[in-house]
């Protein structure tokens, strides 16, 4: 049936989905800034449209630990900015990815929050439509 909830759902016995199951996630779009604040809380996908060189921050991870989701990344018809992280961002081998840089390029960063400012991060460059 065609259920609605508003709010947090908290299932005690587990859901199981069946083959025609699916599940939507509006994008949130982030407001550009020289800092750009993702508030997790807000949702599980973003998107963010550089048009600067800027600073990716976190707000309420302490209160999505296990969340998982993605950031699009898109750089502006100019191209050639540059994001940096906070400390909050761990990337593999603790190396920070340098993005993809040219005009209308969109990375895609994959997340899962492991704790508050610890934020597990992967980055697929000049992700192709």
């Amino acid at each position: 049936t065609a259920d609605t909830a508003s709010g947090i759902i908290t299932f005690s016995g587990g859901i199981v989905l069946g083959n025609n199951a699916r599940c939507k996630a509006d994008i949130n779009t982030l407001s550009d800034g020289s800092t750009i604040t993702v508030d997790y809380a807000s949702g599980v996908v973003h998107t963010v449209t550089l048009q600067g060189n800027r600073t990716l921050n976190q707000t309420n991870a302490v209160n999505c630990i296990g969340q998982s989701g993605s950031i699009f990344i898109v750089q502006d018809g100019s191209g050639s900015r540059q994001l940096s992280f906070n400390s909050a961002y761990k990337f593999p081998g603790g190396t920070t990815p340098t993005l993809s840089t040219a005009a209308n390029a969109i990375d895609r960063l994959d997340y899962i929050i492991r704790g508050d400012a610890d934020i597990h991060a992967v980055v697929s460059l000049d992700v192709k439509a």
